[in-house]
């Protein structure tokens, strides 16, 4: 394990001398670059999130060969107490975000990492750690019910808002690839008691986009069964009338 972080260490230290060691160009009136160097393999992503001075979260994701599956890696760098610790995962998809609150507010940071594979959904993973001092403690994303994702087909968007994660994802008419967008949006808020999550969902959307058609289908059998037991009864009451007449 301490030769895996090593070998991983000395490699982002690499990138970061590479990319400072590139020839310098005369200063004179120039307007300096404001372009983040790119990232050289089997880097694919990163991005620094300070928590608070000196507290910093260094976020990687690196892999050869297929990009649908990879790993990363998080760099915690406490300058204050001159310790640098490091976390490491598997990775399914690749980085398209990371977010960093504190849902529970115990004043221990909680990093977010979202992921977006590349199947037919467009699916969307997170992957959550709350740091407590040095150590890193893993938290299970909840998975959506059956409720919540009726009609969902990806294309997820995530942002922290009054401190809880905030998701949103429009809603199809199925969950083929022949559904089509309802024009509706799904809502859910995300916060963190006791190292668990909860969920609320926030929009009173229509989770069952079907059921509207079948209920008038219901409605027109029952008028139809009704006007029919009417026509008998009128059919009925001319014939007693008839007898009688006779």
């Amino acid at each position: 394990m301490y030769a895996k972080r090593y070998v991983l260490i000395n490699a982002v230290c690499i990138l970061f001398a590479s990319c400072s060691n590139s020839p310098s160009k005369p200063v004179g009136n120039a307007t300096p670059s404001l372009k983040k160097p790119p990232l050289t393999a089997p880097f694919r992503y990163h991005k620094a999130v300070e928590v608070a001075p000196g507290q910093t979260y260094d976020i990687f994701s690196w892999g050869r060969g297929s990009t649908a599956v990879g790993a990363f890696a998080i760099l915690h760098s406490d300058s204050a107490g001159m310790k640098y610790t490091t976390t490491t995962g598997d990775l399914d998809g690749s980085i398209t975000d990371v977010y960093n609150s504190d849902m529970d507010t115990d004043g221990n940071p909680e990093i977010l990492i979202q992921s977006q594979g590349k199947d037919t959904i467009n699916y969307t993973k997170i992957y959550a750690f709350e740091f407590r001092d040095n150590d890193a403690n893993k938290l299970d994303f909840p998975r959506l019910t059956s409720t919540q994702k009726k009609g969902y087909r990806g294309n997820d968007n995530f942002y922290i808002r009054d401190g809880k994660l905030i998701r949103e994802f429009p809603i199809y008419d199925g969950n083929t690839s022949a559904a089509k967008l309802t024009g509706a949006k799904r809502q859910l808020e995300y916060g963190l008691r006791s190292n668990s999550f909860t969920v609320t969902q926030l929009s009173k959307d229509s989770t069952s986009t079907s059921s509207q058609p079948v209920v008038k289908q219901q409605e027109h059998k029952q008028k139809q069964q009704v006007s029919s037991k009417k026509k008998r009864r009128q059919a009925e009451t001319r014939k007693k009338r008839r007898r009688r007449r006779g």
